[in-house]
């Protein structure tokens, strides 16, 4: 592959993720969950796996503990998350989504849904079924976090 084939290939991947969190983020403030931003909908994707801890988060959104630890804070007092007792380890805490926190990632589910329609649509599903096999293949486990 030439690099220019090679940039155009990251260009398109980049603008296609950017144009996917954009939508998802407009799809989750019109369904009425305001004050997030796409970075808790990373939080989310890690705390909604379950056995969370701040330490975690961090290690997931690929940022210190005290950056993660700001955004847990952040969540709690906006209703998404709370901090619970974890059961093993006395000096953690778990971070668990609240109902708000779990109907704002249905939210986000759905508006992820609404986002890539378009696509499928101008592509396909044949076409989009096997674009998902390849991203797939490329990048099975993610990671599904913002790049800062």
């Amino acid at each position: 592959m030439q690099n220019s084939d090679a940039l155009a290939l990251s260009t398109a991947l980049l603008a296609a993720a950017g144009e996917l969190t954009q939508r998802i983020h407009e799809g989750v403030l019109a369904r009425g969950f305001e004050g997030v931003r796409p970075a808790h909908g990373f939080a989310f994707v890690r705390i909604s796996a379950g056995d969370a801890t701040v330490t975690d988060v961090a290690a997931h959104l690929g940022v210190t503990k005290q950056a993660a630890s700001q955004l847990v804070d952040e969540l709690e007092r906006k209703g998404y998350v709370e901090r619970r007792p974890h059961p093993r380890d006395a000096r953690a805490r778990l971070v668990v989504l609240t109902e708000r926190g779990r109907a704002c990632t249905r939210a986000a589910d759905a508006a992820a849904a609404d986002a890539v329609r378009p696509w499928v649509e101008r592509l396909g599903e044949r076409q989009s079924a096997a674009l998902v096999r390849q991203l797939l293949a490329i990048a099975p486990n993610g990671p599904i976090r913002p790049t800062w």
